[in-house]
């Protein structure tokens, strides 16, 4: 890829995340502190959880180098905005979603590159290929730090100076980052189309079954603190939709060779779509039920 497309690529990426600051208000930020629980259990299990526990999956279970790179990047990611709008159609904690979207994406600017190069170095088959590719923790942090922490600071300012522009270009953004998604999505495949045919199953079952995973942490995690059903949702897509946009804005940065890499991070960006809107119907779906018996969500 161009040194021109990837500047613009890169470019699509910083107006995502501008594109969430504009949602975030000083109260979204205050409401975090006066009730911390229920973020700080969705940042943990998005941040310590789901990459330990992708780590120690690719460990146990023999699978190429490049795909195991690919999982680990995307459990790494940050939730995405997508995860706002699921929490709020699944009747969930709409306004916590936000609070840690936000504060997730600020967060990844550093714990990002650092979890991905950390798990990376302790696998031998990962560790190989990172060495062969000759990439940095501090080359990463340096784009992710001007594609995530400039843009949402840069976003957080504009929402405060200009509320109305904000509230404006709030339903833009949000289209535009699904659309930048897509594009995104598409051309890690169109680039790749050939080897995702001939191993779509391979690409596929590791997808499904992280994203499964990465679901069933976000649940559990606020299950086992026993938090109320509308903060359960809001955690547990929150850790399973992943920012996969990011993934691939990387991957097309430092690891444009590295063909599975782009592919597994493409399939999530499809699969955590068409998983999230499921869960979303079944919770929707079964709220109807428990309104129609007349007994407690």
């Amino acid at each position: 890829m161009s040194a021109t497309s990837l500047l613009v690529l890169n470019a699509v990426l910083a107006m995502m995340m501008f594109g969430i600051a504009l949602s975030l208000k000083g109260d979204d930020f205050k409401r975090v502190l006066a009730e911390p629980k229920g973020p700080l259990v969705g940042l943990l299990a998005q941040f310590l959880l789901l990459p330990l526990i992708t780590f120690a999956a690719i460990s146990l279970v023999p699978m190429p180098a490049e795909i195991a790179l690919g999982l680990l990047l995307v459990s790494c990611c940050p939730g995405g905005s997508f995860s706002n709008l699921m929490t709020y159609l699944a009747n969930g904690n709409a306004a916590m979603s936000v609070s840690m979207t936000g504060i997730a994406s600020l967060a990844a600017s550093l714990l990002t590159p650092f979890n991905f190069m950390f798990y990376a170095s302790l696998n031998p088959h990962t560790d190989a290929l990172l060495q062969a590719i000759d990439v940095s923790t501090w080359d990463m942090l340096l784009i992710v730090f001007f594609v995530l922490a400039i843009p949402l600071l840069l976003g957080l300012w504009c929402a405060h100076v200009l509320p109305s522009f904000a509230k404006r270009s709030e339903d833009f953004f949000r289209i535009a980052s699904l659309l930048a998604l897509f594009g995104f999505v598409g051309i890690a495949l169109v680039l790749n189309w050939e080897r995702f045919v001939q191993g779509a199953s391979i690409f596929l079952l590791a997808v499904i079954v992280h994203n499964a995973i990465a679901l069933g942490i976000g649940w559990g995690s606020a299950r086992a603190l026993g938090l109320a059903a509308p903060e359960r949702r809001a955690i547990t897509l929150e850790v399973g939709l992943q920012n996969s946009g990011l993934g691939l804005g990387i991957i097309f940065t430092y690891f444009s060779a590295q063909t599975e890499m782009a592919i597994i991070a493409a399939a999530w960006g499809i699969w955590h779509l068409i998983s999230g809107l499921s869960l979303t119907l079944f919770w929707q779906w079964r709220d109807r039920r428990v309104a129609v018996a007349g007994g407690n969500a």
